[in-house]
């Protein structure tokens, strides 16, 4: 799979939406038309090592809220929406540090969340999760197209881009805050409401995501119509190890430490991988496996395909013995 085009950018414009969310605009330095995307695409950002090591790249979806102009003939400028994690690994609080006028190098759009054409959909964000749906809000206004948007945070005042989604969505725009019984999400209730199979894109946190596919596929949805993106990475988990992997290609063995995942790793070694959303769903990690036995925790990979033991994910997955050999 080739890389996608590397651009830098000047931050023309930053704005404080709440105290925890800014967007950032962004703009060719010389003015060109920046590469065109579809709604529920992303941008990757490179994040320079805070220790000197390699940098890292983060992902930010997306906003477009112009009805008037697809964006995939190309726009003037980038628009990215991003969130402070104090506890994160430090892409956002770099982001955030950052002032207009600032250079940042980042990858041409990509696509993990495409919006497909069905009728009727129902959009659901929390919290940040807005970003690539505010995107996809816009394009089904533009196609005259009917949809629901529910939008929830853990209070009102947290929710960003409310005036715009209102704008956009009217009527069908409901707002949602966890410390308001009168108005907070009941996932049961919006799917009972709901025509089963009516395509759901929902994007926010890993467990609003579970709770919303859970409780559709209890009710008879298909996966086919069922469409996620997760804005967290994947965490340690209780009873992780340390193992080892080799590089096949130099023989390189290298320590995997209980709390740091595969992908850190290879990275901080320098080697070659490539890799977008961290959460084990895009497939871009995919990596060939030559032996070892492999601890599967991503949501791209077949069932036949990790039974048969041959590829992994390495942004999310793990080695259940002491070693790997990887292909790399």
């Amino acid at each position: 799979m080739l890389a996608p085009m590397l651009l830098t950018l000047r931050v023309a414009a930053i704005d404080a939406l709440t105290p925890l969310i800014k967007t950032f605009t962004l703009e060719a330095a010389d003015g060109t038309l920046l590469p065109g995307f579809e709604p529920g695409a992303h941008l990757q950002v490179e994040i320079p090592s805070a220790t000197g090591g390699a940098p890292q790249w983060r992902s930010y979806s997306l906003i477009h809220t112009d009805t008037g102009a697809h964006p995939r003939d190309g726009v003037p400028t980038y628009r990215l929406g991003v969130r402070r994690e104090d506890e994160g690994c430090g892409g956002s609080r770099h982001m955030h540090a950052l002032e207009a006028g600032a250079m940042l190098n980042v990858r041409a759009p990509v696509n993990h969340f495409p919006l497909a054409a069905p009728p009727r959909v129902l959009l659901i964000a929390g919290g940040i999760g807005i970003t690539p749906i505010v995107s996809m809000a816009a394009a089904l206004v533009a196609q005259q197209r009917d949809f629901e948007l529910h939008f929830s945070g853990r209070t009102r005042d947290a929710l960003p881009f409310v005036d715009e989604l209102r704008a956009l969505a009217g009527e069908r725009l409901a707002l949602h805050a966890d410390d308001d019984p009168a108005t907070r999400l009941s996932v049961d209730s919006l799917l009972d409401d709901a025509q089963v199979n009516q395509p759901i894109y929902v994007c926010g946190p890993a467990g609003m995501i579970d709770a919303v596919l859970a409780a559709a596929r209890k009710r008879g949805w298909h996966d086919c119509d069922l469409h996620y993106e997760l804005f967290t990475e994947a965490a340690p988990q209780e009873g992780d190890a340390a193992f080892e992997v080799e590089l096949r290609s130099s023989g390189e063995r290298l320590i995997v430490p209980a709390d740091k995942s595969l992908l850190d790793t290879l990275i901080e070694h320098g080697a070659d991988v490539m890799y977008d959303c961290r959460s084990g769903y895009c497939g871009l990690c995919s990596t060939r496996v030559c032996s070892g036995d492999i601890e599967h925790r991503d949501t791209y990979l077949s069932d036949a395909d990790k039974a048969g033991g041959k590829v992994m994910q390495v942004c999310v997955s793990r080695c259940k013995g002491g070693r790997l050999v990887l292909d790399i």
